[in-house]
């Protein structure tokens, strides 16, 4: 299966078990809870470079204390293997800033 191939939301289950991700058929979804404003910042700063690195851009929703992801290939109409490599990139940088699934 090539990068480009879309995914369902049963391919992706196992990979994304405690990611605080989920496939939601056109798109994977995490929320995220940080200490504070300026914490939710800085984890989607760190998010941005992982991001440029991979050219692939989520869409985010930021607010006090509350970071929420949207991660889709907008190419392909759907999730790939790109959106779950990105998610498990954005898991391991919540873990790194204390950032918890909410």
């Amino acid at each position: 299966m090539d990068a480009r191939s879309i995914l369902s939301p049963a391919e992706t289950e196992a990979t994304l078990a405690g990611s605080g991700f989920r496939n939601s058929q056109s798109h994977l979804v995490g929320a995220f809870t940080t200490a504070d404003f300026r914490s939710a910042v800085q984890f989607v700063d760190a998010v941005a470079d992982v991001a440029e690195e991979l050219n692939h851009h989520p869409d985010v929703r930021l607010a006090w204390g509350h970071v929420e992801f949207a991660l889709t290939s907008h190419d392909v109409g759907g999730v790939t293997r790109r959106d779950v490599a990105l998610a498990l990139r954005i898991r391991a940088i919540a873990d790194e800033l204390g950032a918890t699934p909410a």
